[in-house]
């Protein structure tokens, strides 16, 4: 589902004898989800021939992974005192590391070690 974009984004596509420049704002929209094998993002302009535009990104998981560490990285560059910036960031990392928690109701019997048997027997007396 393609929602508002609540700030900015620029993409700069560069080739040898090419640049390409686009800005999205807060008339434009964006799509983010996971796929079969990564994750896919696309902005989206929309208007006359003349202004239409999108952009869509695909990244495998383990660049996806391997993006989110370098940033971990250079997160203290951020100014400390854009405290909007840094609680929306830290609010949205929460929820996507909540997210991918795996569910306890999904715990596969069959491949418990033995202690962990042993406590799900003393849960279930």
């Amino acid at each position: 589902m393609r929602k508002p974009i609540p700030d900015k984004a620029e993409v700069a596509v560069e080739y040898p004898d090419k640049l390409y420049i686009g800005t999205f704002e807060h008339t434009a929209r964006f799509e983010a989800h996971f796929e079969q094998n990564g994750i896919s993002l696309s902005l989206y302009h929309s208007g006359g021939p003349d202004t239409r535009k999108s952009v869509r990104m695909h990244f495998h998981c383990a660049l996806f992974a391997e993006i989110l560490r370098e940033l971990a990285k250079t997160a203290t560059s951020l100014q400390k005192d854009d405290i909007v910036h840094r609680e929306d960031l830290r609010e949205a990392a929460k929820r996507f590391y909540a997210a991918l928690e795996p569910d306890p109701r999904d715990t596969d019997v069959a491949n418990l070690s033995p202690d962990e048997e042993v406590r799900l027997l003393h849960i279930m007396e």
